[in-house]
């Protein structure tokens, strides 16, 4: 056990996050497969409430870059304050968003905050966003263990992805944004460092 659970570990902390990708095209069946480990994630009174759409159309990937570039350019010029701009500067992040369609695919993650019964009727989602988050989570880790990288790209807000992917805005709620595929020959990622293990976990043990 401890073998294994140093390997993920270790796996785990090479992930990075990239922005700049290659156009190289990755299989379909490869995104399929990750989103199979996704949607193994434990959920709310198992009620699932993530759905996920994955685009490679390039005509699609363009609406959506347009989409979001304009909620960025709005983020960056007027809406985003100082403290949270000076943040951003050590990652080197813009309103520009070429790997919206330069990376093969663009997964969109909804989540279902309104279910429908087999009557018609109205469901309540339990913790919809925390089960959400977990399958997240694992898509990500799935795909860096596939061999591609991501990145988690959240435009506020995202309302535009339910439009431009026909997803019913009075029941599923953009999620995150997820760009996934092999990082491009040249690419670079900031100099940054990880906390210590001792300054995020604490034990507490009993005897």
């Amino acid at each position: 056990m401890l073998a294994r659970a140093r390997a993920f570990a270790d796996e785990a902390q090479r992930r990075r996050t990239v922005r700049d990708f290659s156009d190289r095209p990755v299989p379909r069946a490869v995104i399929e497969e990750a989103l199979r480990a996704a949607l193994s994630a434990p959920s709310g009174a198992n009620q699932q409430p993530w759905r996920f759409v994955a685009v490679s159309d390039p005509a699609l990937k363009r609406r959506i870059r347009v989409a979001a570039e304009e909620e960025e350019h709005e983020f960056y010029g007027r809406r985003a304050p100082r403290e949270w701009l000076d943040a951003l500067a050590a990652i080197g992040t813009d309103a520009h968003k070429p790997f919206l369609e330069t990376a093969p695919w663009l997964i969109a993650i909804f989540v279902e905050r309104i279910g429908v019964a087999a009557d018609g009727s109205k469901e309540k989602r339990y913790y919809p966003d925390e089960s959400v988050g977990i399958a997240t989570g694992l898509l990500i880790a799935a795909l860096h263990r596939a061999g591609l990288a991501t990145l988690t790209h959240t435009p506020s807000p995202m309302k535009f992805l339910n439009e431009i992917l026909d997803r019913p805005k009075e029941r599923e709620r953009p999620f995150l944004l997820l760009v996934a595929g092999h990082p491009a020959v040249d690419c670079r990622v900031p100099g940054i460092s990880r906390k210590a293990f001792a300054e995020l976990v604490r034990f507490c043990e009993g005897g």
